[in-house]
């Protein structure tokens, strides 16, 4: 439903005012603010509209009006006029705060910047593991019990423990380590996993056992996800009085932060995307709250999209500021992956 000018005009000036105090904005306000020589009774009417066409709601208790989730849907999308950052101060602090050998590092970083400079929640998507491992070990622990550990190409180190059927001798559990070493480091578990489908024939029956345990094992910890969202000032939210009023609402974001699981459903979504999106709760089924609104864009390495980050915090947070230091953040993580 296409809005006439005024009617964008009085939206956009309502959604700034309101984005400012948090206060529901009435008609002698906006003919104030809108900079519109338009009569009170005129302004009223235009609002009554914009209320009839869902872009604005009155909340009980006064007769000024606060934007509702496709409100803010038009005016991010149409009406908003992005500051302009002085990015040569912006980048040299990012630059400074990304400086590290450790990708791990740069991420944690990027999402600690997004934090502090938004005052909200910094996100992370990190780049997916590659089920490659250079090489492993096996630990016995007790009987039937073994530690299986796994060393990336990267030099990451993976845990995990098999529960056997047989109770393995270390210098048998050495014996096995070496030859899946020896033959198999630097290929994936899925590749292992075909060649030994035939050569496994050849060896014991109880080693068979042992490998295609370490195997199920090492694939699961090579592909868990449970790292792969790395956040930061989650708790700056609980300062937010849209957010932390609804403590269920609130309870239900701090159970996403702890699953991480809607969080990278989410951020999976938008690193198909280019450039920075925004979801607003209410509208998209992916934020769990109405009062919520995530800034997210992608980043690369080498020209290839590995992962997304971007800032959480409520739909009453200043886009015009956040959206830039999104934007740059992403651009800055690109470049100094790409060059680590």
């Amino acid at each position: 439903m296409q809005l006439d000018q005024r009617a964008q005009t009085l939206l956009k000036a309502l959604v700034e005012r309101y984005i400012a105090d948090g206060q529901p904005v009435g008609s002698r306000a906006l003919s104030k603010i809108s900079g519109l020589e338009l009569s009170p009774a005129t302004i009223r009417n235009i609002m009554a509209d914009l209320e009839e066409m869902g872009f604005v709601t009155s909340p009980h208790t006064s007769a000024g009006r606060i934007p509702t989730p496709r409100g803010y849907r038009v005016f991010v999308d149409t009406l908003l006029t992005v500051q302009s950052l002085d990015d040569a101060a912006l980048e040299s602090t990012l630059q400074h705060r990304l400086q590290s050998n450790s990708p791990q590092k740069m991420i944690a970083s990027a999402a600690q910047v997004l934090s502090s400079l938004s005052q909200f929640a910094g996100v992370v998507f990190t780049p997916r593991r590659e089920s490659v491992f250079q090489q492993i070990e096996f630990l016995r622990l007790s009987e039937k019990r073994i530690l299986l550990v796994i060393v990336s190409p990267g030099g990451d180190v993976q845990n995990r423990l098999l529960l056997t059927d047989a109770d393995y001798t270390p210098s048998q559990l050495i014996q096995a380590a070496n030859y899946i070493n020896q033959h198999y480091g630097g290929l994936s578990f899925d590749d292992v996993r075909i060649r030994l489908q035939v050569e496994l024939r050849q060896l014991r029956d109880d080693m068979t056992q042992l490998m295609q345990a370490a195997l199920e094992a090492g694939s699961d910890a090579m592909t868990d996800h449970s790292d792969d969202v790395v956040i930061s000032g989650e708790r700056n939210l609980l300062t937010v009085a849209d957010l932390s009023s609804n403590m269920t609402s609130l309870r239900k974001l701090f159970d996403m932060f702890e699953q991480k699981t809607g969080l990278m459903q989410l951020l999976d979504v938008s690193s198909k995307a280019t450039g920075v999106q925004i979801y607003i709760g209410g509208e998209s089924q992916l934020v769990p709250m109405d009062e919520m609104s995530v800034v997210t864009a992608p980043y690369e390495v080498n020209g290839k999209i590995v992962g997304t980050l971007g800032v959480i915090g409520p739909t009453r947070m200043a886009y015009e500021r956040v959206i830039p230091i999104v934007d740059i953040t992403a651009k800055l993580l690109s470049s100094a992956l790409s060059h680590s």
